[in-house]
Formats: C-alpha cells, structure tokens, sequence
C-alpha cells in the first residue's frame, strides 16, 4: 500500500521533471540537444502522507529552480550566475527516489541501489535521513554508504545520526557530508573547555557508530593546538547496559582527578551513564559534563530525569524542516557542480553523466567518470546572505564551516541555547552551573586531606624534635609530624619534626595532587609482617584503617601486596651486609711486597750471584790481578766473599770499607753492578711508600649465601651477625634462610643505626639489613669505618603503601612515574643520600706523620738481622771449635785465600799462640800449631838435600855439564815427598826423627 501511495504521489506531483515547457523560447533548440541525467534520492521512509508529500514538493521545487536559470531561495543562497550555463549541456529529466526505512536489511539496501537507482543511470545519490533514534541504523547506513563508495558513484549525504561513519569509509569514498562532522563537535567541546581554562578531562562513550571517531578526533586536535594544553586522563568505553555494571565501568574514574568529561552515546545510554555517574558521586558541583548532539537528540527539549542539571551540550537542528533544507541545499550543490563542471571543460568535452552500470555485470561495475563529477562537486562554493557560513568542503567531503548551538540544562531540566561556535570562535551567555552554582567548576580536585603514617629510618624519614621554645621545626626541610607516647596511659601524641628523602617526595605529591597530610607514627613501632595470620607494624595500619598511606622506607614484597597496594616503586634495593674495618699493623714482608717473587728471585739468587762470581771471576783473569794464580798477590785482599761484601755494599749503598778489584775488567762489572744498583733502588723506593701503609682488615663476605653466614661457628670466634626484627629482612631470611635466621634472633638490633653501630663497636660482626639504608649509613660515618660487601639479596623496590582498591592510587603511580622520567627522584637521591664519608673522598690528601704502626717493618726487619747476626755468632763459634781444624790439616788450606782472606787467616796462629808454640817444654794441641811443625819439617827436609849435594859437589871435581843437577832441590823434595805420600804419619814421623838424627851424626 505504501508503495502505492508513493508511486501515486510521484505520477501527480512530477510526472516528469524536465521543465522544458517552462523554459522560454530561445532555449528550446538547446533544450532538444542537452544530455539528459538523472540523480537519486534517497529519503526516510514514513507513514504520513503530508510529509512525504513535502519530501517531493521541496525536491521538484528545487530543480525546477536548477532549470529555470534562478536561485528560488535568494535570501538565503547567492546564486553564481543569473543563469546557469550548464542547462545547455545537461537537462534533469528526473530525480528517481527511493524510500528508505529506518533500519533497512542489506538485502533491502542492495535492491534499493541496483534495482530502483542502477536502472536509471544515476549520476549522483542524495542521501537524506534524520532519525530520531540516534545510530540506531549505524550498520545499515554503513553498508549503503560503502557499497555506493564501491560503484564509484558520488553521494550528497545529510545522516545527522551516523556522522560518525563517515572516517570508516574507504579512501576512495565519493560523499559529501552536510551535517556537521565529528571534527566539528570535537572543536567546540575544545574550545569550551579552553574558555573556561579547564586542561584535563576524560572521555566517555558508549558502543554506538562513530564512538571510535569521536576519540581520534579529540586526540587529534589535543596534539595540534599548539598555544593551549590539553591532558586526556582517562577513556572509557562503556560495554555494559545494566547501571550496577556500568557503575564497576565508571569506578576508576570516581578515583581520577578528572572534573571535566565528555560524553558520547545516545540518550537512553546516557540515561545509564548518568546514574551510575550519580551513585558514584560524579555530578555534583565539582563535576562538569559536556555532551555530544547523539546525547541532546533532534529536538533538545525536555532532557530526562537522570541528566544533572547544568551539564553542557553541542547541538546541530536535526529537525523535520532542517532536513527539507538540506534537500533544497543538496540539489544546488548538485546543480552548481554541473555548472562548475561545465565551465571548466570546453563544448568538445562534456562528459557522459549517465552512470550506465548494473550490479549483474560480471566485469568492473565501478562508474569511472564518478570520481570527475565528485571533483567539481566537491569544489562548489555557495556564498550565504543571511550571515550564514558559507558552503564549502574539505578533501575529505565535510563542510569546512559550520555552526553549533551550545546548550545547557537548566534547573526545570530544559536545554536552553546558551551560545553559538563556529570556526572563528565560541559565543555564550550565562550558564546555569551545577547545583546551581554561582562559579564553574575549577577542572581539577578539590584539595583533600590524608592521614599518613610513618617510620623513622634515616635518610627516608628523619625524626628530630622540635625547637624548645618556639615549637616549630629548626631542621631545613622538616614538616610536623606526630607520635604515640605509648608510654602514657591515653596513648596520647607529641609533635616532632620529620624530614627525608620521603618526607620531601611527598610534599611534592601534595603540591602537585592539591593534598594536604597529617603524619602519624605507628604505634608499635613494626614494619609489618605476617604473624600468626595477623599483621603487626605500619601494614596493620593500613588494614585497621588507622592511616591512608605509608610514608617511609617500606619494601614491596608478595606477602604484603596480597593485603595492600604499592605504588610505583621510587628505589630499587635489596639485602645487604655492613662491616667494619679493622686498622691492623702493617705487613711483616711488605718491604717485600714493592716486588713480586719472580723479581725477588732475579734480583736476590741471579743477579747477584751472577754479579759477584763475574767480578771475581775477572779479577782472578786479569794480569793486574791475581793473573789465574792460586794465591792472592803479596798485599792483595780480594776474594769471592769480599766480592760479594762488595756487591751487597753496592746494591744498598752502604758506607763501610770494602775491596776493591785491581783488574780493569772487574772494576768495570763493578761500575756496572753499581748502574743497576742505582736503577733498582729508585724503583723500589718509589714503590715501598704504597706498602709501608696500615692495611685494613674486615669480614669479606660475598652475600648472603656466604659459607661464613651459613655456618657461623666455623669462625673462631663465631660469627655474630643479626637484622631488625618484625621487618622484610627478617621475613625473606625466615622463609628462604631459617637455619640462619634462628641463629641470629638473638643478636638483632631495634633500629638499623642501632645495628651499625653495634657493628663498628664490635658487638657484631655484619648487620643485614637493607642495601639503600646501609650505603647511608656506611657513607654517614665520621671515621669511614664501615663498608657494605657481598651481592645485593633478594631485590625489590621501596614504595608508598596504600590500602586495597584505593582511589589515590592511579594519582600517585602517574606522578611517580612522572618524576621519574623528569629526573625529580634523581635529584631527591643525590641530595639525600650524600653521606660524610663519601663527600671526604673529595677533599684534597694532607700529609700526616708516619705513625709506629707505619713503620713497624723497618723495626721487624732490624730484628730479624739482629737475630740473623746471633745465627750466625753461633756458627762462628761452631767453627773455631769444631771445622777448623779440619781444614787446617789440608796441604792446600791456603787455597782458601781465594775464597776468603779472613778464613785464611782464621787457619794460621795469630802472635799469642806462635810464642807458645816456641817453647820447647810446652806440647801444643792447637791445630795451626801442627801444621807449623809440618812446614817445619818440610823446610828442614828441604835443606837436608841442598847439604847432601853440596857434599857430593866437594868430593869430586866440578863440572860445569854433570855437577848441576837436572832437578832442583825444591823439585827433588817434592818428587820424593810425593812418592814416599803413602807411608803415612808414621813414615813421615821417621824421617823427621832421621832429619833430627841426620844433623846430630854429621855434627
């Protein structure tokens, strides 16, 4: 019936809208040679017979106006020309139109393109909808807008409901888009938000067609503007349609420090949105909400009850009569780009309007000369009388200048047009704010207020007292703060001062998130740990909602954030060992150490040997020496033990008397000897200062996982090592080390600056605890007698903790992530964490006196002479008593001049016992005294034979050829001497007995 109706109203109201018997008579000739096109229309499909009927009647009245050369409607749009040229070229012989309902099935939509528009050659498709239920038909209007996109047929669109869709298109999309753009609403809520300073807000969409646009195009414009800045902090798409879920959707934002949202849904989902919003406490006066056109509807009248009033809204008319304005407007936009068209191509080359494909063709059915026709029509430039912005496009096909109503919910929940926007800026009067306040929202939280509690633990939290009279803090960073007297009955509080790295880290968060703290101390004074299944310390704070947050050095393990919230950790740490250092003397043999053994073994067993034995060596070669004898020359004292007097004397350059050498050669190797001598002494002075220095003894354990630890009693003494109890410390070493953690309960110490100064007292030999804390202390040491050593153990961070779910948490892990990106956490650590010792490592070295305990080698080494000198006193004595004589026996015991003068001399009798040895009566048993006989004898033998042969010389005549012998005494001795050897003691006993006899015969 209703297609009848249509076909009905077609055939009386324009039978055929050509025109031609209108024109005048000087353009019939032309008429009969025009082109004849079409263009389609597809319009909503209604029920009332009168607005259908105002459909057709705007739609005939406009192209009748195309073809008659006048601009019908003159007050509202300027016409180009008084007449079109293009109508000598091309003739609309009909607008085909097609009825559309509100949510058309792609089977209804394809047989409304192919075989209704298709059929008639279409050039162009107007596409006109305004329904009411707002992206109700997003899929349908989608598909109908890419599948016109694929035929390559260009499209005038006016789909208020759907604008959104118009960016999912294909690149190769031919539409023109005459309703106001997403871009455009994304502007003005901009603009907006820059009128009344408001920076950051978040936004908020439900699932409708476009949402996803809606987001790009305010990110967009954000990262334009270039001279205002704008934060999105959160985006939320609602999923949900159930308020109590959409309430879970819509908690993260009731903890963010937005004010200022914008919605994008439809009405009903707004409704929704709204309460939820409502239960969360989003709308009060603090709260600003601004809303798309999808929100307002067509006809912003009465808003529903759940809208708060105050609220902000971006409105285009959408109404009936606006969409018989947007056919009027769609049609001259059509007709002016035929003109523009026309005026840019000469007569030869008119192109061919009529679209003449079909969707049952099996080749390419895509309109090529749609894409020339989209060109001019995007081009067209209508100038507005009415004070109108003008028409014009983007590349894109939206209008380049539009114009928005600003709305606002009043308190009889009425939306009343407050101000307009267009492109050169925003216009509005007064504004009923929310809760009917006199002042807008200030965009940001209002200040609140947190109760903080803490732990003193140097350099993160200092706690001073107050000055005595005046009561306020003398420290330079310090804020009040309280703690318990627990002592007293009421568990009152007393006012202190606290001050630390921590303390300065959450003032800033109070200056940034606009907060105001009150700090309280934990009563018991604990960390807080898993007891039995309760929590004790500054965590049972937090569950017994005594404190909001926890202010202090506080480590994020597992235990604890089953319970609480951690933020963003602001230091890495771990568990660590402090010790002390012991100054102890300085090495026995570091006189020693300027050389390694090698070089001690060259110097001492090479060189050294190698020098005497060469000098000596030379001397005994050397004519002018003893020139390869046996026997020093007469008043020549040089042997290898005086070489080697020689050379010590040389390489320390001691001043004593020593010999020297005759022979060229070996005072040579001397000088040499005393080159390197002087080479080996500069080295080794330069080098003995850095080891006569105290040494520093400590306990160098390589972590926790050290033997050592693990084992405490294979120390002597055993090992006393211990932690803060109640603390992660404890907890880590209870869990992964119990063995260890039993043994050191009873050395723990209540604070960590009890622990370390129990460590340099002596008390303990290490105190675990954590790393961070320790390398303060360490580094806060007057007398840098402490160090860390060993491996970090079980790493983790520092941060501030937070009970479960905690609105404030977002807040803070944003800044804190901040600060860490900017440097401000950097900058807090150097200036914290700056201890005294380590700032003395850049003062300049002064000069000190040497102490004993620097010097105690030299004496050590005198001693171990003195003691080296008694040795050998002792073989001295060893030797006269027992070795001499021995040596003294040998023939050649004069050899030992070679070797040694003074052992020489050590085997003759000095001038006492040569007198005793004379007298006749006094029978020696001295060594030297027998060999004395023995050179005697030797010498009496001697000239026993030189007696005999003068004898025989004197009874027998001389002759100068036979009376000398061929031998002379001397050699005759020691020829018989050497023969008669083995005879013994005894034999040689009997010829002195002989000599003696010999001489009293011959007397």
């Amino acid at each position: 019936m209703t297609i009848f109706i249509f076909s009905l109203i077609i055939i009386i109201i324009i039978p055929n809208i050509d025109g031609s018997s209108n024109y005048h008579n000087n353009h019939r000739s032309s008429l009969m040679n025009a082109q004849k096109i079409t263009f389609g229309a597809i319009l909503p499909k209604t029920s009332l017979i009168t607005l259908q009927r105002q459909y057709y009647k705007r739609l005939q009245d406009s192209v009748e106006s195309l073809m008659k050369s006048r601009n019908r409607h003159e007050k509202k749009i300027e016409s180009i020309n008084e007449k079109y040229n293009f109508t000598n070229y091309y003739q609309i012989t009909q607008a085909q139109v097609v009825p559309l309902s509100l949510d058309p099935n792609p089977t209804e939509i394809l047989n409304s393109i192919c075989n209704q528009l298709l059929v008639k050659n279409v050039s162009t498709i107007l596409y006109m909808t305004n329904s009411e239920i707002w992206g109700s038909n997003a899929a349908s209007a989608q598909y109908l807008l890419q599948l016109t996109s694929y035929l390559g047929i260009p499209v005038i669109a006016w789909n208020a409901d759907n604008i959104g869709l118009d960016q999912q298109q294909s690149v190769h999309s031919r539409i023109l888009q005459l309703a106001p753009s997403m871009e455009h609403q994304a502007s003005a809520m901009l603009s907006i938000l820059r009128r009344y300073s408001w920076h950051t807000f978040s936004i908020i969409t439900s699932k409708i067609g476009g949402y996803d646009h809606f987001i790009r195009a305010l990110r967009d414009q954000t990262l334009s503007i270039n001279d205002y800045s704008f934060t999105i902090l959160d985006i939320i798409t609602v999923q949900r349609t159930n308020r109590d879920e959409i309430v879970e959707e819509l908690r993260p934002l009731s903890f963010s420090e937005a004010r200022v949202i914008l919605l994008y849904s439809n009405k009903r989902e707004a409704q929704d949105i709204f309460a939820a919003a409502d239960q969360l406490n989003m709308t009060t006066k603090n709260y600003m909400w601004i809303v798309t056109q999808s929100v307002l509807g067509p006809r912003a009248g009465y808003a529903p009850g759940e809208f708060p009033t105050g609220i902000l809204g971006v409105h285009f008319n959408t109404t009936h009569e606006k969409l018989l304005e947007e056919i009027e407007l769609a049609v001259t936009i059509f007709g002016h780009g035929l003109e523009l068209l026309v005026n840019t191509n000469n007569d030869s080359n008119v192109l061919n309007l009529n679209s003449a494909i079909n969707c049952n063709s099996s080749a390419n059915i895509k309109w090529t000369t749609g894409e020339q026709l989209f060109y001019f029509l995007r081009n067209v430039t209508i100038k507005s009388k009415s004070g109108k912005p003008s028409v014009e496009f983007n590349l894109d096909g939206t209008l380049k200048y539009v114009e928005l109503d600003i709305m606002n919910l009043n308190n009889m929940a009425i939306w009343d047009k407050i101000g307009t926007w267009t492109e050169d800026g925003i216009e509005i009067k007064d504004i009923t704010w929310p809760e009917n306040s006199p002042v807008p929202p200030i965009g940001i939280p209002e200040k609140f207020s947190l109760k903080v509690s803490w732990l003193e633990e140097p350099p993160f939290v200092n706690f001073v007292p107050p000055d005595n009279e005046t009561g306020e803090c003398r420290m330079s960073r310090a804020v009040p703060c309280k703690y318990t007297l627990v002592n007293i009955v009421d568990n009152s509080t007393s006012n202190g001062c606290c001050a630390g790295f921590c303390i300065d880290l959450l003032q800033k968060f109070a200056n940034d998130l606009k907060f105001t703290y009150e700090l309280v101390r934990v009563e018991d004074g604990a960390w807080g740990i898993l007891n039995n299944g309760t929590w004790n310390g500054l965590i049972a704070e937090l569950l017994n909602h005594k404190a909001d947050m926890v202010v202090t050095s506080i480590k994020i393990n597992s235990d604890r954030q089953a319970f609480v919230d951690f933020t963003v950790p602001f230091l890495e740490t771990g568990i660590a060992i402090a010790v002390a250092k012991r100054t102890g003397i300085i090495s026995p043999k570091a006189f020693l150490e300027p050389f390694d053994v090698i070089s001690w073994i060259m110097i001492l067993l090479v060189s050294i040997q190698i020098a005497a034995f060469a000098i000596f060596l030379f001397e005994w070669l050397s004519p002018s020496g003893y020139d390869m004898a046996m026997r020093p020359p007469k008043d020549h004292k040089f042997s290898l033990f005086r070489t080697y007097w020689l050379v010590w004397a040389i390489l320390f350059g001691a001043a004593v008397p020593v010999d020297c050498p005759k022979g060229y050669t070996a005072r040579f190797m001397a000088n040499t000897w005393a080159t390197f001598a002087v080479v080996f002494l500069a080295i080794y002075t330069a080098n003995l200062a850095a080891f006569m220095i105290t040494r520093e003894e400590y306990h160098d354990f390589t972590g926790i996982e050290d033997k050592k630890l693990a084992n405490p009693h294979l120390s002597e003494p055993p090992l006393k090592f211990g932690t803060i109890p109640f603390g992660n410390t404890e907890a880590v070493l209870k869990l992964n080390k119990p063995k260890m953690y039993h043994y050191m309960a009873p050395f723990n110490r209540s604070s960590s600056k009890n622990g370390v100064t129990a460590v340099k007292k002596g008390e303990l030999d290490a105190f675990i605890y954590d790393a961070v804390v320790l390398d303060y202390l360490v580094g806060e040491d007057n007398d840098c007698g402490l160090l860390t050593v060993g491996s970090w153990y079980a790493m983790t961070g520092y941060g501030f903790a937070m009970p479960k779910n905690s609105k404030y948490l977002e807040k803070f892990n944003k800044k804190m992530i901040e600060y860490r990106e900017s440097g401000d956490l950097e900058r807090l650590r150097r200036y914290w964490f700056q201890g005294a010792c380590k700032s003395q490592k850049n003062k300049r070295n002064m000069s000190k006196p040497l102490d004993i305990n620097q010097f105690m080698s030299a004496f050590l080494l005198l001693g171990c002479g003195i003691l080296l000198t008694v040795i050998l006193l002792a073989l001295e004595h060893l030797y006269f008593s027992y070795c001499r004589r021995y040596l003294a026996k040998t023939e050649k015991a004069d050899c030992f001049a070679l070797v040694s003068l003074s052992l020489a001399r050590s085997l003759k009798l000095n001038q006492k016992d040569q007198d005793i040895c004379d007298r006749d009566w006094y029978v020696c048993d001295n060594v030297e005294c027998e060999h004395r006989r023995r050179k005697i004898l030797k010498e009496l033998t001697i000239q026993r034979y030189r007696i005999r042969e003068l004898e025989r010389s004197f009874n027998r005549p001389f002759n100068d050829r036979n009376d000398y012998p061929s031998k002379s005494i001397d050699q005759k001795y020691h020829h018989d001497h050497d023969k008669n050897d083995n005879d013994g003691d005894d034999d040689d006993d009997d010829d002195d007995d002989n000599v003696g006899g010999g001489g009293d015969h011959n007397q």
